[in-house]
């Protein structure tokens, strides 16, 4: 298939675009950097001609519909994400404008696949059992939130219009090659730059090359509307902060702070950005998140479709060993990693 790709230079998007490749099916990227693509694919050995390149905007139509032309598929990745109060319409408004483009656009013009990236946190609640994608989603607080939640009740409309539309719910995205040290990697980043917190509950992750490989398997699903979760490994905190010890060798800094004093702090940073507008993630929302999280429930993916799941220590490993070989870690952070890193040169 030929498949229309937005967030293609992303995280997710970039592992997504290389396994949709290996594969068998070829690319078009709608981005807004064009020289973002060489920047972030041809270090993977992947090449992306220059005509399957295309400058635009998720919520431009003229270079969607151009991007769409010709396509069998369409993969929506694309979102702006900002903790900004000053964003906040922006971001609503964008990421609800490139649903309506992308997403429907491609069902309007009848494509039979389409894939659409959710997020397994649009179903938390503070008094959330395990999370299912059969609970009722939740109403977000951040913009950001909210934007999600507002395109699932959007694309989950189309579905029941009869859209094939396949969407996959994730929960924190880890492992190497980030272009841009996304949301969940920038935070396992924090644990050996600066510190952790020993709370409540803990993190769950998915690989993204597992992530990548779901997205894969919707592509090619018979005729019809999917939706799969995508959560990988759970550890509470201290275990979290245990098996990162472990892998490199290092013991990182971390201190307890009760859930509440989390929360309380969440709350406010959400008032503090009132008047002063930052955009690190402290937020009652994101505190929540930390400390209450409560996991997923079993869910059909890896029956169903065949995938396993990577173990957390293959999925932090990877990703703690890339970043020292990118420069983001050095090498007193890494401990033994360093030494079976590919690169060279580092010092610490």
């Amino acid at each position: 298939m030929r498949v229309m790709v937005t967030g293609g230079t992303g995280f997710a998007g970039s592992h997504t675009v290389r396994r949709f490749i290996e594969r068998g099916h070829s690319v078009r990227l709608l981005v807004r950097d064009a020289a973002k693509v060489r920047r972030v694919f041809d270090p993977l050995g992947i090449g992306i001609p220059e005509g399957d390149v295309i400058v635009g905007d998720i919520v431009d139509e003229e270079a969607v519909g151009r991007a769409m032309e010709g396509c069998d598929a369409v993969y929506h990745g694309a979102a702006l994400v900002s903790m900004k109060r000053a964003m906040a319409r922006r971001v609503l408004e964008t990421n609800a404008r490139g649903v309506e483009l992308v997403v429907g656009g491609a069902h309007r013009r009848g494509l039979p696949s389409i894939v659409y990236v959710s997020s397994m946190s649009i179903f938390f609640t503070p008094e959330s059992g395990p999370l299912s994608i059969d609970q009722p989603v939740a109403a977000g607080t951040t913009a950001y939130a909210q934007s999600k939640v507002e395109a699932e009740h959007h694309v989950r409309r189309l579905q029941e219009e009869g859209a094939p539309i396949r969407i996959s719910y994730p929960t924190g995205i880890v492992g190497p090659d980030d272009p841009g040290l996304s949301e969940a990697n920038n935070a396992l980043h924090i644990f050996f730059r600066m510190t952790g917190i020993n709370t409540s509950n803990g993190f769950q992750i998915v690989d993204v090359r597992d992530l990548a490989e779901l997205h894969g398997r919707l592509l090619e699903l018979p005729e019809g509307a999917y939706r799969y979760a995508a959560a990988g490994p759970f550890l509470d905190w201290p275990s979290t902060y245990r098996l990162l010890d472990d892998i490199t060798g290092t013991r990182l800094w971390r201190f307890p702070c009760p859930a509440p004093l989390l929360r309380i702090a969440g709350s406010f940073g959400d008032f503090v950005k009132r008047f002063w507008d930052f955009e690190f993630p402290l937020t009652r929302d994101a505190m929540e998140y930390a400390s209450l999280w409560p996991g997923t429930a079993p869910n059909p993916t890896s029956s169903e479709l065949d995938i396993a799941f990577r173990p957390a220590r293959e999925t932090y490993s990877d990703a703690v060993r890339w970043m020292y070989e990118a420069g983001h870690l050095k090498a007193h952070h890494v401990g033994k990693l360093a030494d079976r890193a590919l690169s060279s040169g580092k010092d610490e």
